[in-house]
């Protein structure tokens, strides 16, 4: 029934086009539904036994299901006095569709892992989450585990801290090593001229029709704007030396970097090296893109489909060619965070640590190939054994560290369209230049600001 409800609204707001106010309202109804008819209160009383329960959202992902249920069997068996109760986050197009619903209507769990740091704002502004720097060892805690410059990116805009840096899947670039060989490339491109030579290269008519039939890789071009961070702002993170798009609350993605980036694309597609088209399932494995701009979730469904031969392997992403310092790129981050209506914040703290534990992290490995945000993975014993066995995963993990998220901006889904219209406009399509496409996309992201903060 909560499904129906959903997709009843989603369905009304494409129809009517509702914008956030509207869209507000909508979600504290579909809240109110949540509320009577969902689950129980999260805030269990009390037991005989004088244990309490916490409830626990997890993503609804298979793998990670399947990690939770390890870690919170493993949770419960050894403690008496909290129990944890596991629930996969509501099934919706987002979680955070669900996430700002449950704030709205007071039906948060005491804690969730599956917390995307651009909605940020968002949750803080509902008064929907738990300070969590105000617990003592925080700091302590989360610096003897994260680099301190990436610690502080999760910061929010009031200088605290409501999330806690849990995984990331670095964003890097998948080749076939049999298509770069066959092409005599003999080293992997680091650079944006290294990159357009590798294109012209790998982007053939191999049948001698007339038409080309490989390419050096593909990216869908629909201007949607979560489309954008695999492509523009992936490039633009490492081209920037890990910037992101906000400086405090000031817009700064009006730089060189992003006009590099567009014009990087805008050859890309200009010389055919990327197709302007749309595929239906996966041209790498089915060997028609040699490269592919990805995670390593990748990892477990090319080693499923991989045809008999199939050789690959991982390469950071392309910098502009004067480019010095460490190769940053786009982490996409999930996180944990604890709801302000838990009752028991300090119990949900105390399983909040132990999600990001040592074995916790082994785990998040072995059952998601995902990385733990974690120092040091490559060269601590504990983690020895599954590196050997599953080495293209160590480059991601060397990778981890150098990685950059997202702002919690309110209004980052805007931005990201602006851009997106402006990617298409200028790097698909060659309608504008690079310097006027970007001039274009900050303009109206600073309007974006502008009237939202204005109201």
């Amino acid at each position: 029934m909560f499904n129906q409800i959903i997709t009843f609204v989603k369905n009304l707001l494409t129809t009517l086009r509702i914008k956030k106010t509207a869209t507000l309202c909508l979600v504290c109804l579909i809240s109110a539904f949540m509320a009577s008819c969902s689950r129980e209160d999260h805030s269990v009383v009390e037991k005989a036994d004088g244990s309490t329960t916490i409830t626990y959202w997890c993503a609804s992902n298979p793998h990670e299901i399947e990690l939770a249920e390890i870690l919170v069997e493993a949770w419960n068996k050894e403690n008496h006095t909290v129990k944890v109760k596991l629930q996969p986050i509501p099934a919706s197009q987002s979680s955070e569709e669900v996430l700002l619903a449950a704030i709205a209507g007071g039906t948060t769990p005491d804690l969730c892992s599956n917390m995307w740091p651009g909605a940020m704002d968002e949750f803080i502004n509902a008064g929907g989450l738990v300070r969590l720097d105000q617990f003592e060892d925080f700091f302590e805690y989360n610096l003897a585990r994260v680099p301190g410059e990436l610690m502080k990116t999760f910061a929010a805009s009031d200088d605290h801290y409501y999330q806690l840096p849990w995984k990331t899947n670095p964003i890097m670039i998948m080749y076939n090593k049999k298509m770069f060989r066959d092409a005599g490339i003999d080293s992997l491109p680091r650079t944006y001229s290294e990159l357009l030579e590798a294109g012209k290269k790998l982007t053939l008519d191999r049948d001698g029709d007339g038409q080309i039939d490989q390419w050096m890789g593909y990216r869908n071009i629909k201007p949607i704007w979560w489309q954008r961070f695999f492509d523009y702002y992936t490039f633009y993170v490492a081209a920037s030396g890990g910037l992101s798009l906000f400086q405090g609350d000031s817009l700064i993605f009006e730089n060189q970097a992003s006009v590099e980036v567009f014009e990087l694309f805008r050859q890309i597609y200009k010389h055919g090296y990327f197709p302007i088209t749309e595929f239906s399932g996966d041209q790498f494995v089915g060997e028609k893109i040699a490269t592919s701009i990805t995670g390593p979730y990748s990892i477990p469904h090319v080693e499923r489909y991989k045809p008999e031969g199939f050789e690959y392997d991982f390469f950071p992403i392309p910098t502009p060619d004067d480019h010095v310092g460490p190769v940053y790129t786009y982490g996409d981050h999930k996180n944990i965070s604890i709801f302000s209506t838990t009752d028991y914040p300090a119990e949900s703290w105390e399983f909040a640590k132990f999600l990001i534990s040592e074995m916790a992290d082994k785990l998040l490995l072995e059952l998601t190939s995902q990385i733990p945000i974690r120092k040091n993975l490559t060269t601590d014993p504990l983690y020895a054994d599954f590196f050997s066995k599953n080495p293209g995963m160590i480059k991601f993990a060397e990778q981890a560290i150098f990685t950059r998220g997202v702002d919690g901006a309110s209004e980052l889904k805007e931005i990201f369209d602006a851009i997106s219209q402006e990617f298409e406009a200028c790097a698909v399509f060659d309608a504008r230049t690079p310097t006027e496409s970007i001039h274009r996309a900050a303009e109206r992201a600073q309007v974006i600001i502008d009237w939202n903060r204005a109201r």
